[in-house]
């Protein structure tokens, strides 16, 4: 079975699919493995390195898309590329299905059986596959540091012989893979950390970081099978805005991560809110590329609100681009092996199985879905 794997396109993103360690044990299954020239640059990884792991480096890019049975990617294909695929080929990657159905049609128009690495089931069996969680838990990471790195102040509370400084107020909108992992980040850096997340469940897991909960009665919310927050109503969300108003004024640092899977982010924080904030202060936005949790925020820029800058960088995992493109590589590893058949060293498509009915969403013609169709 010929694999191949392609650079990344989109602007910005300096992750790559599959890491020479990655590519070594598809091919100690049997796999035949091409790697787009120079696929590892932006990270620092040669063609050689690729070579050594016991890939073919392909010079012509279109020609090594025109002759795989599986093709490897970070994010969703330009639509034009799908057109190179032949039929019954294999595409895995994050697909962004939700929002990206012309590609999808085009893909099931074309025969190719696709699999949304974003829709892998949140299962213990499919946990080393969980590309979302991997990635979400580096974007929380790196929300932290890109905050740090912007407010004209440290974390950390310090004593010193010219005074005391106070430690940086940090407060946490969202406690999933991303929140949770914002939390420790910040507490590491030795800021107050406080956080909120409309899923009661989750206080135990902020407190043990060091995270103060920040509760505010909802009545009755909770989260779907998955793990994901279900959406709030509009009451909910009022009430919710009024709590989070009173601790993002107080806040030198905000960091959202609130998402609704397959639907557009929640509006939490408001212009007023914005406006009712310290100058200096500094709010990052991990929900920019869906929407975005806060009334002004822009994919990839910093904007300034009287003083108060909202950032948006995306994507965050790109900030740590070499442990992201590792992770993602492990995801991507796992679930061939996962369903790999040594005696025909090729992938099985196991239709039966729930890991492969929760993430294909193309497949014999069709979206085939359930939640997409």
């Amino acid at each position: 079975m010929k694999i191949t794997i392609v650079k990344e396109l989109a602007k910005g993103d300096t992750r790559v699919p599959v890491v020479p360690s990655g590519v070594q044990k598809l091919v100690e299954l049997g796999a035949d493995i091409e790697v787009e020239h120079t696929l590892g640059s932006t990270i620092g990884i040669s063609d050689d390195e690729y070579r050594e792991a016991g890939a073919t480096v392909a010079a012509d890019r279109d020609a090594s898309i025109k002759s795989a049975d599986m093709i490897l990617r970070l994010n969703r294909p330009p639509a034009e590329e799908v057109s190179l695929y032949k039929t019954g080929a294999v595409l895995i990657g994050l697909l962004d299905p939700f929002n990206q159905r012309p590609l999808l049609e085009k893909a099931a128009a074309a025969g190719i059986s696709s699999i949304a690495m974003e829709m892998i089931p949140r299962t213990t069996l499919a946990q080393k596959m969980d590309a979302l969680s991997s990635q979400a838990n580096l974007a929380g990471y790196a929300a932290v540091i890109v905050a740090a790195s912007t407010i004209a102040k440290i974390f950390p509370m310090m004593s010193t012989p010219s005074g005391t400084i106070s430690p940086a107020r940090v407060f946490i909108i969202g406690a999933g893979v991303a929140g949770l992992q914002a939390i420790a980040t910040a507490k590491r850096l030795g800021a107050i950390v406080e956080a909120f997340d409309t899923r009661p469940v989750v206080e135990e897991q902020v407190r043990s970081l060091g995270g103060r909960f920040v509760k505010v009665d909802l009545g009755e919310t909770g989260e779907t099978k998955d793990g994901y927050a279900k959406e709030l109503t509009k009451e909910q969300l009022e009430k919710q805005r009024e709590v989070m108003a009173l601790h993002c004024a107080k806040s030198d640092v905000v960091v959202t991560t609130a998402q609704v899977f397959g639907r557009r982010a929640p509006r939490i924080v408001t212009a007023d809110m914005v406006e009712g904030m310290k100058p200096g202060s500094v709010i990052v936005d991990l929900a920019v590329e869906t929407g975005g949790n806060v009334e002004g925020s822009e994919v990839g820029k910093v904007i300034d609100k009287n003083g108060v800058k909202i950032v948006g960088f995306s994507p965050l995992p790109a900030r740590v681009a070499a442990d992201a493109s590792l992770m993602y590589s492990n995801n991507l590893v796992n679930l061939i092996a996962h369903f790999w058949d040594k005696e025909a060293k090729t992938f099985s498509l196991n239709l039966e199985d729930e890991i492969i009915q929760g993430s294909l969403v193309t497949h014999g013609g069709e979206i085939c879905h359930e939640m997409l169709k």
